[in-house]
This record gives structure tokens, sequence and C-alpha cells, in this order.
């Protein structure tokens, strides 16, 4: 197969919240696979099913999946062809956080040999593939991997994709010396500013905040450490597709048919798992959807997103009228 005839993976995130959005956006493809880019295919869905003590990336503190939901879930998306993804990236995991009973029901829910799980913490690997050694495993990067001898090692060991740090994006004198460019994956729509200088500790933060959210289950009300998310970040928190076009670090569909499958990059995650829901419409639409074909299929999308009950459009209590 040439690299012109790659299928474009797209990799989606969601396992709770965007879920619904994702299902009907495979539902869209099957029913208008006219509306969309040459070789589009799902890669997988990723996230967490709340609340996950090993997740990491996004902080989920005031939510909780029932087994029956979980088990659903997975079942859903894997009749569909698509792994699930597990994000268990929290760094800041100890070995007794490697006995904790949902995210080790997660995995046992999801270990039928199809499913995957992203990895940050060393123990947290060591413990997957000695337990649960049927799950393909990738490499995160929230690891921030820069150097490029540093990626070749990590391409080098065993995992299935190594997630490229977001700063190599566009950057062809370093992606043409990586050795197995068709295993890497690649950020499209990553919403920090280039080299931002707090992202490393924004992952340590979150993880710390889902620990303590850990503890805090386990003690009574009147136990519990008060937990606000205080994390605010001058490098692009409120940031969305249409702010970081000009960043040099996006990745538009063009350069996803022009430079990156030739190069035999063909892996493409798209980050949102806690992002706003027309926000993630408008990026779904943009990477996968021709252009042309964007608003019907965004009239389509939406008009069954509210049918359904995920789109509650309100209309004006009557009242009466005197004179």
């Amino acid at each position: 197969m040439s690299n012109s005839d790659l299928k474009v993976r797209f990799h989606l995130p969601g396992l709770r919240f965007n879920y619904p959005l994702n299902m009907y956006w495979v539902s869209l493809k099957k029913i208008h696979p006219e509306f969309f880019r040459d070789n589009v295919e799902f890669g997988s869905f990723f996230g967490c099913f709340p609340f996950s003590l090993w997740n990491g990336g996004r902080l989920i503190m005031h939510d909780q999946c029932d087994g029956n939901f979980i088990t659903n879930v997975i079942k859903s998306i894997n009749a569909e062809g698509i792994p699930v993804r597990y994000t268990f990236t929290n760094p800041v995991l100890t070995e007794e956080d490697l006995e904790d009973p949902f995210c080790n029901f997660c995995m046992k829910a999801a270990d039928n040999g199809m499913n995957e799980v992203m990895v940050f913490s060393p123990i947290l690997e060591q413990y997957i593939r000695d337990k649960y050694p049927s799950y393909k495993i990738n490499s995160s990067t929230c690891k921030e991997i820069k150097n490029v001898d540093d990626i070749n090692k990590e391409l080098e060991k065993d995992y299935k994709y190594v997630v490229l740090d977001y700063n190599l994006n566009n950057r062809w004198d370093l992606i043409e010396g990586l050795t197995e460019p068709g295993r890497l994956e690649v950020l499209v729509n990553t919403l920090c500013t280039p080299a931002c200088p707090r992202r490393g500790e924004h992952y340590r933060y979150i993880g710390e905040m889902e620990k303590k959210v850990a503890a805090n289950r386990k003690l009574p009300p009147e136990k519990q450490e008060k937990i606000v998310d205080t994390w605010r970040c001058e490098y692009g928190e409120y940031n969305n597709l249409y702010k970081i076009k000009d960043y040099p670090t996006f990745i538009s569909p063009e350069m996803i048919y022009n430079e990156y499958l030739p190069r035999g990059i063909n892996n493409f995650k798209i980050e949102g798992r806690t992002a706003n829901l027309f926000s993630l419409i408008e990026t779904y639409s943009y990477f996968m959807l021709k252009p042309e074909c964007v608003g019907e299929a965004r009239f389509l999308l939406l008009t069954n997103l509210q049918a359904s009950g995920i789109i509650s459009v309100n209309r004006p209590k009557p009242s009466f009228w005197k004179p």
C-alpha cells in the first residue's frame, strides 16, 4: 500500500460525556459516507469512565459511572470495530494505587484483546503488562519527549503508538529523523500555546487532584477535604479551533493529506474529552468532513441530537394576556 492509500485514522475523545456524539458520528459516516474526506476511519475512542484514579490529562471530579453503563459502552464501541482506549496517564501514582478497585473493574470489563490503554507512569505500565497482557499499550504525549533520539528509543519499545509531543508537529526536519513514523500519533488540535512552560506542571496538578478526590471518597462528608479546581492557565486555557489555527503546532486537513500521509503518518488524535459540545462538533466537522458538506452534515447531526434529547431547546413558557 502506498502512503497515499493510507487510512486517515482519527482517535476521538469520549467514553462518557462525548460518547453519544461519537456514536452519532459513526452513524453519520455509515449513512452519508460521501460527507467524509477520503479514507477517514476511527482509530479509537479514548478517555476514562469517571471517577478513575488512574485517569490523567483532564480533571473529572464530580461524576461516577456504574458497571452496566461501562460494559454497555465498551460493547457498543467494540461492536463498531473501534477500540476503547483508556487514558490512564496519572503521573503521580504509587504502588498502593494499582489496587484501585474501580480502575481494575474497567480494565477487566474491556479485557477482550481489542482494546488499548495510554500510559505515563512506569509502575502502572508494568502492572498492566503483567495483569492485563491482552491490552495494546500506547506511550503518552504527557512524557514530553522532545529529542529525536529519545523518541526513536521510545518507538523501539513494545508500544502500539507513541504520541508525539505537540511541539514537534510540522517539524519536518525532526520528523524525518524518526525511524518508525507509522507508529506515531499526532495531536492535531492541541489548545496549549506552543512551548507552553506549564504543561508538565498541569499534568502533575491533575494527577494530585485525582488522588485528593479519591481520598475524599473514602471519608464521611464532614472529614473530606474541600477541593476546588484552582488551576488557571494564561497559556491557552480558553482557546478553541478558530484561535489556534495560526499556531505553528496546528495541523490542518491539508497538511494531513499533503505532508503527514506522504511520510507514512496516519494516526491523528483530536483533543476534547471535556470540551464544549458545539466546539467539538465544529472540530470534528473541520477535520473529517468535506468543506462543501459541513453545513448539511452539521444540520443533520444537530437535529438528531435534539431529537434524542442530547441537546435541549427550551421554548417560552405560556402565559396569559390581561387587558
